[in-house]
């Protein structure tokens, strides 16, 4: 059985958690995990106040309850598996540099932010400023991947450097403000305006986008990259078609603001 934490009731203000991961906490000892320092608002406390531990350290975390409240967890995870049993909170994945984080349900604001490497997953939708950049800072995810399998909401990709983010629903507004590169893909639906001041990148919409007038219309083609990107998310589970995989795709350049080296690439119907 892998090692379990079982939330005992839900916070009355937010927790936080941070290093609650399974390459931290795989060579401890059961009172060592219990003895674990959190926040429940101002407020010190250790994590056997909150949660019931369970099973045996190893590569596998698994954490459990209503956890909307529950902040930073798999934060700054390096290595392993961390399962999500349900809702997580605020920065769930936040500077994330390796292993699989799965939540099997909804996530909140800031998720994957500063992310460097690894895989998010999320079984549900989530918050806004997905893969996108701390408050205050400018540099968002640096690498690796999320998939949502939901929808997500307001900017995401905020700063976004490098790696991928994909999106089964919509994506709401601002999608890859100030994008240096990297790729979004949103597969149900893309907000207004997306790509505003990005400079280098890419962002995929399966279906009519409102652009910003500093984008220019370039040529229509299939793209090569596109299709392995495409192929790559549907082996992950996303429900991608032929027709989205093999079609054409109008290429629109911007911002023009910027230095006009970022695409957004739109699906042309029956193309």
């Amino acid at each position: 059985m892998p090692l379990t934490l079982t939330l005992r009731e839900p916070p009355t203000v937010p927790l936080e958690t941070e290093g609650l991961s399974p390459d931290r906490l795989a060579t401890r000892r059961r009172g060592e995990i219990e003895a674990l320092t959190v926040w429940h608002g101002n407020r010190r406390a250790q994590l056997a106040d909150f949660f019931a531990v369970s099973g045996n350290g190893g590569e596998e975390l698994r954490v459990e309850g209503d956890l909307r409240r529950v902040k930073f967890l798999g934060a700054g995870m390096t290595d392993g598996r961390l399962t999500v049993a349900g809702d997580a909170g605020m920065h769930t994945g936040a500077d994330m540099r390796g292993g699989e984080l799965v939540v099997e349900g909804d996530v909140g604001d800031f998720a994957g932010v500063n992310m460097h490497g690894g895989r998010l997953v999320v079984e549900g939708s989530a918050g806004h400023q997905l893969g996108g950049a701390h408050p205050g800072e400018r540099a968002g995810m640096r690498g690796g991947e999320i998939l949502v399998h939901g929808d997500a909401g307001d900017q995401v990709g905020t700063g976004l450097r490098r790696g991928l983010i994909a999106v089964a629903g919509r994506v709401g507004d601002a999608a890859g403000l100030r994008m240096l590169a990297g790729t979004i893909v949103a597969l149900g639906g893309l907000g207004a305006p997306p790509g505003a001041a990005m400079r280098r990148g890419t962002i995929v919409a399966m279906s009519h986008v409102t652009l910003l007038p500093t984008f220019a219309f370039a040529c229509s083609y299939r793209p090569p990259f596109l299709r392995l990107y495409l192929r790559h998310l549907r082996a992950l589970g996303l429900p991608l078609t032929d027709d989205q995989i093999e079609g054409r795709y109008a290429r629109w350049c911007g911002d023009g603001l910027e230095l006009r080296r970022g695409e957004i690439l739109i699906l042309e119907a029956g193309r």
